[in-house]
């Protein structure tokens, strides 16, 4: 796909890739042997039948095409963006035995964008059945909570989706670079699931303003909490509270929702300096260098204890970022940050590592190699290794279940909590994730609630 020069992008926000005219995507639809047992589809945590929206491609169906997808996915223009479909159906498809799998990501891109540049939305909306009366309240509107909420209002139950922030999204808005997720595409989306039916409340902090036991003394017969993964890791080594140590959380939520690289457009400034060190490799740790560039940082790296080959990351995010300048410290742990006088950043001290025997997660295990301590001259340290529940709301609910680092134990086939009318998915659940693992779990949790309040 065409993109923006890596000399040139690294200057502003705006989105990478430029997404594929209707030549491109038809010429890349035509690709698709159209299997009779496509397994692309069972990489689809959305379920959407792909070979069916991809052969409307290439007969330039492009309005049949985003029907087709939008029959179980209402955030296209969004998955066809973030999602990592070179692990999911891409993976699964019959042409990557050979070389390059069909683009599915792209295309999926191209007819949201299509719809969102030629048709009415008004046009393609899937109206929700009328209500049921039966109150069920959405606690987090992030990928899993949008999910849920729009296929329950499509079978007609009248769902509320309480907010804790100003703005929907969840990871999408707060989380995410505009030059990866254009926030104008989340808004609308989102707009389109509200045009089900579902009452959105913002600044609506469940677990503060209302418990779920309030919410059930209102009439509401089931919930489903979605509430990510918002409560930051840090590492516990010595100078985490200087000035100028950020966990990637904050750093992304002031620069993507609070719109810091507009700044003084907008009040949220941000103080970077020259070198910024972005410890972690996933795809938050990318976002974070890739902000820190486009804020004005002369050089950064990516710490990481491991080697590119253990990396989480999306390929694609770490080759951006490489494109863009990025620097990469392999098989580093950092062990210390170092102050100056003035209580701000001046140093990140580091050991090298080598891989030894593998861990729970399968990857070999980083170990230190005695004597290799070195420092490195640093203005910024972000720290991007991963976040928790937070537990404002769940240390309200009680006798839910919780895993040891305290996210919800719920079924990997329903979402279904040890409390009967409590349903979780999401990062909530499982930890950090992907946009469409979310999702799937959104969906999977609508299922089951039906089910459940149906007996």
């Amino acid at each position: 796909m065409r993109e923006q020069d890596p000399k040139e992008r690294i200057k502003n926000f705006n989105e990478v890739p430029y997404g594929y005219n209707e030549d491109e995507a038809v010429k890349e639809a035509l690709r698709c042997l159209q299997c009779k047992k496509p397994l692309c589809v069972k990489g689809c945590p959305a379920e959407i039948d792909i070979p069916a929206f991809i052969k409307a491609i290439s007969e330039t169906r492009f309005n049949d095409a985003i029907l087709i997808i939008k029959k179980t996915n209402n955030l296209p223009a969004v998955c066809g963006r973030v999602c990592p479909q070179e692990d999911q159906c891409e993976k699964l498809c019959v042409l990557r035995r050979k070389g390059n799998p069909i683009n599915i990501g792209n295309l999926e891109r191209f007819a949201a964008d299509w719809e969102l540049k030629n048709k009415s939305q008004k046009e393609n909306t899937v109206l929700a059945k009328d209500c049921k009366g039966t109150k069920i309240a959405v606690i987090g509107a992030g990928p899993a909570g949008l999910a849920c909420s729009a296929d329950l209002a499509k079978m007609g139950y009248c769902v509320t989706l309480f907010e804790a922030l100003h703005k929907p999204g969840g990871v999408l808005t707060y989380g995410i670079p505009e030059f990866r997720l254009p926030k104008n595409i989340v808004l609308k989306e989102v707009e389109e699931i509200e045009k089900l039916g579902i009452d959105l409340k913002y600044n609506y902090v469940i677990g503060k303003i209302k418990t779920i036991d309030k919410l059930r003394e209102q009439g509401f017969k089931a919930f489903f909490i979605s509430t990510g993964a918002g409560l930051p890791y840090f590492m516990g080594m010595e100078g985490e509270n200087l000035n100028g140590v950020y966990s990637a959380n904050e750093f992304l939520t002031r620069v993507n929702l609070m719109k810091a690289y507009k700044f003084p457009e907008y009040d949220t400034p941000i103080n970077i300096g020259k070198k910024v060190a972005v410890v972690g490799a996933g795809n938050v740790a990318m976002d974070s260098a890739r902000c820190a560039l486009r804020l004005g940082a002369e050089k950064v790296y990516i710490v990481y204890r491991r080697t590119e080959d253990e990396m989480p990351a999306r390929i694609d995010e770490i080759h951006h970022a490489k494109a863009e300048g990025v620097e990469f410290y392999l098989l580093t742990s950092p062990v210390k940050i170092i102050g100056d006088e003035k209580g701000e950043v001046k140093k990140l001290v580091c050991l090298k590592n080598k891989l030894g025997t593998p861990d729970e997660s399968g990857r070999r295990r980083p170990v230190p190699i005695e004597g290799s301590e070195f420092e490195m001259d640093m203005d910024t340290v972000i720290i991007a290794i991963g976040n928790g529940p937070n537990p404002i709301l769940l240390d309200t609910i009680k006798g839910i279940k919780l895993t040891r680092k305290g996210n919800i134990e719920a079924g990997t086939d329903t979402g279904q909590t040890n409390v009967e009318d409590i349903f979780a998915g999401g990062d909530i659940v499982t930890g950090s994730a992907t946009v469409i693992a979310a999702m799937g779990a959104g969906k999977i949790s609508a299922k089951a609630i039906d089910q459940y309040l149906n007996g």
